[in-house]
This record gives C-alpha cells, sequence and structure tokens, in this order.
C-alpha cells in the first residue's frame, strides 16, 4: 500500500488547506507528502511538515501528481477547490479529478471530505496494525 497523500490548493483556499494541516499534523506526519509548490511551501513553512514539493499547479505541478496517481503511488488527494474563481488550468485540474476516480483514489475537494478521508485512512492503518499485531 502506498503512503503518499497529495496536497493541493487554490489560492482563495490556501487558509484552509494550512488550518486542516495544522488540525491534522499528528496523523499527516505518519505519510510521505506531496504538494504543489505554493501549497507545499506554505505547509512547510506555517505547519512544519516535511513535503516534496512538484511544480506550480499552473506550470504542470496537476499533472505531475496525476502520473503519481496513474503509477499508483498515491493513496488519497486533497485538492482544496476554489469553486468561486476561475483558473486558466482547469484542463489539468479535471485531468487530475478524472484520473483518481478511474484509478479508485479517494479524492477530496473540501476540508468536511478531507477530514473523513484522513479518518478512514488513519482507522484503516490502526485495523492492518491490529491484524499484523495478532498473526
Amino acid at each position: 500500500m502506498s503512503r503518499t497523500i497529495a496536497l493541493i490548493a487554490h489560492d482563495g483556499k490556501k487558509a484552509d488547506m494550512v488550518a486542516f494541516a495544522t488540525y491534522n499534523r499528528e496523523q499527516l506526519r505518519h505519510y510521505r507528502l506531496i504538494a504543489t509548490a505554493s501549497t507545499g511551501k506554505l505547509l512547510i513553512s506555517k505547519v512544519g511538515l516535511e513535503v516534496t514539493c512538484l511544480a506550480s499547479g499552473p506550470y504542470g505541478g496537476d499533472a505531475q501528481i496525476g502520473a503519481q496517481v496513474v503509477e499508483g503511488g498515491v493513496e488519497a488527494v486533497i485538492f482544496l477547490v476554489d469553486p468561486l474563481d476561475k483558473h486558466p488550468h482547469d484542463p489539468d485540474i479535471q485531468s487530475l479529478m478524472r484520473l483518481c476516480n478511474v484509478h479508485n483514489v479517494p479524492l477530496a475537494t473540501n476540508v468536511a471530505t478531507a477530514d473523513c478521508i484522513i479518518s478512514a485512512i488513519a482507522m484503516r492503518t490502526q485495523l492492518d496494525q491490529t491484524t499484523l499485531e495478532h498473526r
């Protein structure tokens, strides 16, 4: 099982991503985190997480994450989308979302769903550890 979570946030949702990551910091520390450039830099400086920063979304970061989804290297994608703003790289955004659906990778586009995914992953991890301990 992959232990990577991808984190992306549109500019209008960066504060929400920082709040989400701060609240879930201890859980997120157990994963390899990848993020688009500005989101990753914020998570490093404001939350203190270790994050591998890829390119900015408009410069191919969404596509880089999509490629890792296709290769099976991402367990979940948390992409906080700002539905009230236009995005010039919308085709890349739609492609990433489609790839998550094609490859059955959990995708959160808002904080409520992101919280559900983090909780589910944590529960599954605890279940896996309990199963291994009882073998």
